[in-house]
């Protein structure tokens, strides 16, 4: 069956997001959040396995494809008011938020800030959070650092969209065929201009701010919200790391899971697994 999706830009302060839906619109809804260098369009394979029982919503993030205004400096928290925003014109109630990349970070300030029905964190380490300080320090994790600097991974990148993105599909998928060229031109597309580029490398930009206002958050009050934190198997890292740092910083409702066939590009790899995870959390977590 093939999906339908709607297309819509909806203003929210001083941004413009590009705004993605599928489904069924009385259904219960759930909005993605991308990383990077991804766009929308990596949450078209899991919308489509969902087979429109859902409200099923993915946007842009601001400033990178279809979505204009960026947030400046890039932390996760000022983004996350953004998407608060269009949660509030959108009525969307009893959500399910998920996020990945840098999109988990962004849902991870949201349930801090904000609580939700229920939040997933899909192949991403949380700034600030265990075990943060030993993934930057990590050498495999070099782009961190580059991506941080003002002005120079645009110079480098400009241009070199496709190969540049095309490095991390290759060596961060189980499989890169996964990564259809279709999908990897419409990303490369997303950060064609200086802008999108800008907006896209802010979000390491901001992972000074993000440690600060996580750090903040956990020294105040938990949180009780249902957390599913899905790690990909090709992935690495040791998943309850991940589950005790987040308990750590206050988080008390989390539960954790592998996805056993993907990289770190799930979404992509195996969206029909993807996506029965993220539906049997909602529908366990809906029923608790």
């Amino acid at each position: 069956m093939t999906t339908t999706f709607s297309h819509d830009q909806i203003a929210v302060g001083d941004v413009v997001l590009h705004v993605v839906e599928a489904g069924d619109p009385a259904g219960r809804p759930f909005l993605f959040l991308h990383g990077w260098p991804e766009s929308w369009r990596t949450w078209t394979g899991v919308m489509g396995a969902a087979r429109d029982r859902e409200r099923l919503i993915a946007i842009d993030l601001p400033g990178i494809g279809a979505s204009a205004g960026r947030v400046a400096g890039g932390a996760k928290l000022r983004i996350a008011e953004v998407v608060h925003g269009l949660v509030e014109k959108l009525g969307l109630e009893d959500l399910t938020l998920v996020g990945h990349d840098a999109g988990g970070m962004v849902a991870y300030a949201y349930l801090r800030r904000y609580g939700a029905g229920r939040v997933v964190i899909m192949n991403t380490v949380i700034p600030g959070v265990a075990p943060w300080w030993d993934v930057v320090g990590d050498p495999r994790i070099w782009h961190f650092g580059l991506h941080s600097v003002a002005a120079l991974p645009e110079t480098l990148v400009r241009g070199r969209q496709a190969e540049y993105f095309d490095y991390f599909y290759d060596v961060l998928s189980a499989d890169p065929a996964r990564i259809t060229g279709g999908s990897r031109d419409a990303h490369v597309a997303a950060y064609r201009d200086d802008a999108a580029l800008t907006a896209g490398f802010d979000l390491y930009r901001g992972f000074d701010q993000d440690v600060r206002d996580n750090a903040a958050f956990a020294e105040g009050p938990p949180a009780d919200t249902p957390l599913l934190y899905l790690r990909a198997a090709h992935e690495g890292g040791d998943i309850a790391a991940y589950e005790r740092g987040l308990r750590d910083a206050g988080v008390r409702n989390v539960v954790v899971e592998v996805l056993p066939e993907a990289g770190h590009f799930a979404q992509e790899e195996t969206p029909a697994q993807v996506w029965r995870a993220i539906r049997d959390f909602s529908v366990r977590s809906a029923a608790e």
